[in-house]
């Protein structure tokens, strides 16, 4: 397939200024530019981002409160009332078909005029099939006259009208339309039965009917994910080319001796993940992975057999969780699995200090130390290793940028790993981490008791302290989640100080109750979770700052108040903190939710302990800016496609574009001359990091 000078090229007419058009003078120009439409370019590429929808219905098929289009005859005096001088009620009834519809239509008064019995007219606006009433925003005297059925309607500000901006964009297509040109190769043009661009352009702006703007979505919603899939598999590509990584000669006797050793027996699903993860080890290549599993999947047993794997390498591995808690419990748990094979594993934290913490350094500048688990302290100029070959940094999420950069330089180029226990649906895994390969573990250990969930109303508060005591006389624990820390006016929601006073009183004399929230400092934060670690306190009051990382076996019970405010992923790393032991574990959803989607929260929650399916449904309820929340989640901006929406389109995109990246034929040929610019823009090729 030839192609001419590229889209963007400077000496392409579509680069003329869009003041150039008839009818846009200085101004207009200026309210085109605070769009980002600075070219003919622009405008053509400004996309709808939903249409009105003008076809004539047959009101038995219209639901109510459904945007409609009707065409009858006036079969009443038009009568109109004034409620100001600039609020009034023009009302009339038209016969439809069978139906004779009351058409409201407020502050028009002028309409009155225009309305004559047994006139024929067109009216569109919201359907009351209750009433048979249509409050109308649209007016036609005479029969159904719009060109098309579909009217694309665009995201404008300021003076812009959707009639001026159809118009501009009508202008540029027939004056510039020739010289659009296609950007994707003919091959999935033909493949997946894709409008070429300048079709698929028309008939986005002005589909003569539903199926032919469905269609150019099509083909603009597969651009749209190839583009990004692109950039993602070439900035992978840049990566691990240009990142020589550590070939580590791992003992695989010694691995297959330890893990037999082990008081436990791995799943299918954690062999899959140690065999994936080992691939990368063992190769020239630096790994970037990132292990996603659900809470009590297994993750840190992955974690120690690779770490094992490359200490047979003769090398050294870094764990950096993010609390000293958690850092603690790992190191305890993993020092049982590898002191009697003779590893050394260390634990730095910043209480780690003076004469201990100088020994401990030097250990592991000379090599002493086979495997060093840690905070954010692993990442301090002072700590060098010798030779460090892997580095896991357990929920990843809540390191930035910079402190996992900073420990992965910490060695010659070390493989890294990422873990997280937050399920990321799969739409979202490969958008978000597209550069990183990603392993998942989806299967559960033998023997796990699935935490039972209930949703109570907030009435029967009483109840649910009455099951919790019945827990307590047993010996165990509960936490109790709440979403503010101190009395909110403008949300009644129950607050941490609050509930912890009542629980305080409730309890008073058999029960010590705890209270943790962000705002302590986080020595105190420290001190509260360890007397819950150490059965001091029986019962936790604490906002979300215990969803992470805390393994408290005893714990049977988690009650979270105002429950409809979280999301599911956040209500399932909550009640993932129960569960631990052996014995069975309870959650209590407090909630009086007042929309069907917090009613549905609730259902779904009760229904599974999945945490993947419940980031899917998460993901389908919320919309993927608030899934990580809309600052920090690096999600892409779409024009056209839907992550959630479009996810098999964006699975396809993703697997062409692993292929082409990889084939000799994208990087030499004519055919994909288009597509290697775009890749070139967007600084992919430079190994640029991408937004």
């Amino acid at each position: 397939m030839e192609h001419r000078s590229s889209l963007t090229n400077n000496s392409s007419p579509l680069m003329e200024p869009v003041g150039i058009l008839k009818g846009i003078g200085k101004e207009t120009a200026l309210s085109l530019n605070d769009l980002g439409i600075g070219t003919i370019k622009d405008l053509i590429e400004f996309f709808p981002y939903r249409y009105e929808d003008y076809r004539l219905r047959d009101l038995a098929d219209v639901e109510h409160e459904d945007r409609v289009t009707v065409e009858g005859k006036v079969h009443s005096q038009p009568s109109i009332m004034f409620y100001s001088k600039k609020k009034s009620r023009l009302t009339f009834k038209v016969l439809v078909g069978r139906y004779l519809v009351n058409v409201i239509f407020f502050n028009q008064p002028y309409l009155k005029n225009k309305v004559n019995i047994n006139d024929t007219v067109t009216i569109t606006g919201k359907w009351d099939k209750h009433r048979q009433t249509i409050t109308a925003q649209q007016f036609e005297a005479g029969p159904h006259s719009k060109q098309g059925d579909f009217e694309a309607v665009y995201s404008l500000k300021g003076s812009l009208s959707q009639k001026m901006f159809r118009k501009y964009v009508g202008l540029a297509m027939s004056q510039y339309g020739e010289y659009l040109e296609e950007t994707l190769p003919e091959q999935f043009l033909r493949q997946y039965k894709l409008l070429n661009r300048r079709d698929a352009l028309r008939s986005l702006h002005f589909p003569a009917s539903e199926e032919e703007m469905k269609q150019a979505r099509r083909r603009f919603v597969f651009e749209e994910f190839l583009y990004f899939q692109l950039k993602m598999q070439a900035l992978r590509k840049f990566e691990r080319e240009h990142s020589a990584g550590i070939a580590q000669a791992y003992d695989i006797h010694k691995l297959k001796l330890f893990i037999d050793s082990l008081p436990f027996t791995m799943t299918n699903a954690q062999k899959r993940v140690i065999n994936d993860i080992c691939a990368d080890i063992k190769s020239p290549y630096r790994m970037n992975r990132l292990l996603q599993g659900d809470v009590g999947s297994g993750k840190t047993a992955v974690a120690a057999v690779c770490l094992y794997a490359s200490v047979t390498a003769g090398f050294q591995g870094a764990l950096m969780v993010p609390t000293e808690i958690l850092a603690e419990q790992h190191a305890e748990s993993l020092s049982q699995l590898f002191e009697p094979i003779g590893v050394n594993l260390a634990l730095l934290t910043s209480s780690v200090k003076g004469k201990r913490r100088k020994e401990l350094l030097a250990r592991l500048e000379s090599g002493e130390i086979d495997i060093l688990v840690g905070t954010h302290a692993l990442i301090q100029e002072e700590v060098n290793f010798h030779r460090l070959g892997l580095v896991i940094t357990d929920e990843q999420h809540r390191f930035g940028v910079n402190q996992r950069r900073i420990l992965r330089e910490k060695g010659e180029s070390p493989d890294v790993l990422f873990m997280t226990a937050t399920p990321i649906p799969r739409t979202l895994a490969i958008t978000v981490f597209g550069e990183m390969d990603v392993s998942i573990i989806d299967e559960m250990p033998a023997g796990r008791k699935i935490i039972e969930t209930y949703w109570a109303k907030e009435e029967m508060l009483d109840r649910v302290l009455g099951f919790m005591e019945k827990e307590l006389v047993k010996g165990r624990q509960a936490y109790v989640i709440c979403p503010l820390i101190e009395e909110s006016e403008k949300l009644d929601l129950q607050n941490t100080l609050d509930v912890h006073a009542q629980l305080v009183q409730y309890f008073h004399g058999r029960y010590e109750v705890g209270l943790m929230h962000g705002r302590l400092p986080s020595d105190e934060k420290e001190a509260v979770m360890k007397a819950f670690t150490e059965q001091q306190l029986h019962i936790l009051v604490s906002t979300t700052v215990v969803e992470v990382g805390v393994n408290v076996p005893n714990a049977t019970m988690m009650v979270i108040y105002d429950a409809e405010r979280f999301g599911l992923s956040q209500l399932h790393q909550l009640r993932g903190r129960v569960g631990r032991g052996r014995e069975q574990s309870y959650c209590i959803l407090l909630a009086n939710p007042k929309t069907e989607i917090g009613q549905e929260r609730m259902k779904i929650m009760t229904e599974t302990n999945d945490g993947f399916v419940l980031s899917e449904k998460d993901l389908e309820l919320r919309g993927p800016g608030d899934f990580f929340g809309k600052k920090q989640s690096g999600l892409p901006e779409f024009k056209v496609a839907d992550m959630v929406h479009d996810y098999r389109a964006l699975e396809v995109a993703r697997e062409d574009a692993r292929q082409l990246i990889e084939s000799d034929s994208f990087w030499k040929e004519e055919e994909y001359a288009a597509l290697r610019r775009h890749l070139e823009e967007s600084g992919a090729l430079s190994g640029e990091k991408l937004d």
